[in-house]
């Protein structure tokens, strides 16, 4: 099953840039720099950087991200990430992705939002340019933020929403933070038809999953994982066929489920909630979006066609232009008739 899910053609909708760098680039871009790390050290660096089951909460889950986003002031170091991650996603058949993050955390060193953002569509274009893959950047509002502040930021997101950006999120500390002390920054993107993503019912119930929807109109949910919680509101989002973005390691290391087998994802599947695989953070997860996809396979025990369908969801829930979209899901389609005619 490993060579199939390899090489099946994948999309991920949920992949935060600062927690997906290379070790190997956070020490080059550091020691370029001229910044302080805890260790130069190749396997202590990583061993901090790591997140695994021993991690206690999202609010530990954040820890390791102080690391890389000391490196990420610069739009050199922005642009290189970005590059990178499109390229090592490449690397295991991922045909499109998704790449958040929040320009506020990248102006310690003076860069202005707008050079960021443009920072980043380079890296994105030259990836593109040299590899067979497409992606939509994220610009993502956090809870711990002003609503002044996140305002600014849906504001960012519309301006360049026809030049890469796709969508608005909100991120951060979920618990006591209420998604609608931001619906200004919400209500903007809405009516300025841009699409919205929320992380809710990670580190708080599913009352926060209905105040994305309901408040905040998201078209996605980040994680939704205490979605059980509230049956009305898991039959209203099958419905209405808004995506879960489900980050099975992640959800294990910030303790949204206290083991793998106890995740709810298999009983939002088989009730035909649009569930999708993802990884958070190819790094500070410690993970891929293959072994995402493997986990489920050896503990959900889920089959090629199981694997084709959470592909497909994926695919049709990329917030990309409709014709751009058909026509991505019909190669996808034609690549997964071979691998399926070659994987009997």
């Amino acid at each position: 099953m490993h060579t199939f899910l390899a090489q099946l053609p994948k999309a991920e909708l949920h992949n935060h840039l600062d927690g997906s760098l290379r070790v190997e680039t956070i020490l080059e871009l550091a020691k370029f720099q001229k910044i302080k790390l805890p260790t130069f050290n190749y396997q202590e660096l990583k061993k901090l950087l790591v997140n695994d089951e021993d991690c206690q909460s999202l609010t530990e889950y954040f820890v390791p991200f102080e690391i890389s986003l000391s490196v990420l002031q610069t739009e050199e170091s922005m642009e290189r990430a970005t590059f990178e991650l499109l390229e090592d996603v490449f690397s295991e058949n991922v045909k499109y992705l998704e790449i958040r993050f929040s320009p506020l955390l990248h102006t310690k060193e003076g860069l202005s939002l707008e050079k960021i953002v443009e920072a980043v569509l380079r890296g994105k274009k030259q990836a593109e340019a040299l590899y067979a893959i497409k992606s939509g950047i994220i610009i993502c509002g956090l809870r711990q933020n002003t609503a002044s502040q996140n305002f600014e930021l849906a504001q960012l997101a519309v301006k360049y929403k026809n030049k890469g950006v796709v969508a608005f999120d909100l991120a951060g500390e979920e618990f006591g933070r209420p998604a609608l002390d931001h619906l200004k920054a919400f209500e903007f993107a809405f009516k300025n038809d841009l699409a919205r993503t929320v992380h809710a019912g990670e580190a708080d119930g599913a009352h926060s999953i209905y105040d994305a929807i309901h408040g905040l109109k998201a078209n996605r949910i980040g994680h939704g994982t205490q979605l059980f919680q509230d049956q009305e509101l898991l039959k209203y989002i099958r419905d209405n066929r808004i995506t879960l973005e489900v980050c099975l390691s992640s959800n294990l290391q910030t303790k949204a489920v206290q083991s793998l087998e106890t995740h709810p994802i298999i009983d939002y599947f088989k009730q035909d909630v649009l569930v999708t695989l993802n990884t958070d953070s190819y790094l500070i997860s410690g993970t891929t979006l293959t072994k995402e996809f493997e986990i489920a396979e050896s503990i959900y025990h889920f089959d090629k066609k199981d694997f084709e369908r959470l592909s497909l969801n994926a695919f049709q829930a990329a917030f990309i232009d409709a014709d751009q979209k058909q026509d991505l899901i019909r190669l996808v389609k034609e690549e997964m008739k071979i691998l399926f005619a070659n994987h009997k």
